[in-house]
């Protein structure tokens, strides 16, 4: 991989900076990235520093919300990506359709990579919530009727005690983490040893056990939400 280099503030949109003229053709990254030798090689060196700038981009967008970020966390970060984002590129190449061009396509990995990195080192060293500490579906009261805000109690009060009786430990946890207290998915998984697809699945199960626990006591997440 290149040799970092010092932070350099990003261009305000990345797709400006992205398209190399002598490269821009989608066919043309495909043939250069499944050739061999020198070939190959100059088109990972370009498509490594298309993916560093769409990742300083993404950590410096970020930025503002991760003030513990110094400058050298963001260009740290941003090489991490950038390299992630290439060998995940590169073993989806086969995967690439044409729908978007080539380039479109790239910035998406990088972008991936360093929104999933920023989101991890903002949580680092900190404890994972697992109380219920904030309840979705807050609402302004004074913009409510008295039958709304009864009826809001009462589901609430349904779905306490539904998250309490019919998730099992795990299910609980997971859904008081990602669903009320806004653990990023991505940090919950590696603070677990798991995957975002199991805990998906975990959090798909778990709505489904009090949806019918609420429907079995008449009432509704979606309809509540559209009342509002």
């Amino acid at each position: 991989m290149p040799s970092k280099s010092r932070w350099a503030p990003p261009r305000s949109r990345v797709l400006e900076d992205a398209p190399m003229a002598a490269t821009d053709d989608s066919e043309l990254w495909l043939r250069r990235l499944r050739a061999h030798g020198p070939e190959r090689d100059a088109a990972l060196t370009e498509l490594h520093a298309l993916l560093l700038r769409a990742a300083r981009f993404e950590v410096a967008r970020r930025h503002a919300g991760a003030r513990h970020l110094r400058g050298g966390d963001q260009e740290d970060l941003a090489q991490q990506s950038a390299d992630d984002a290439l060998v995940a590129l590169l073993r989806k190449l086969d995967s690439f359709r044409g729908d978007s061009r080539f380039t479109t396509w790239a910035y998406k990995f990088a972008l991936y990579e360093a929104a999933t990195k920023v989101r991890r080192q903002a949580w680092q060293g900190r404890e994972i919530p697992l109380g219920e500490e904030r309840w979705p579906l807050i609402v302004d009261e004074r913009l409510r009727t008295p039958e709304q805000g009864a009826e809001t109690a009462e589901l609430f009060a349904v779905l306490r005690a539904a998250i309490k009786s019919a998730l099992t430990p795990h299910q609980r946890e997971v859904l008081i983490a990602i669903a009320l207290n806004d653990v990023p998915i991505d940090v919950l998984a590696e603070r677990l040893n798991t995957t975002r697809g199991a805990l998906y699945k975990t959090v798909h199960d778990s709505r489904q056990k009090l949806r019918a626990v609420l429907a079995a006591n008449g009432l509704s997440i979606d309809e509540h939400r559209s009342s509002t």
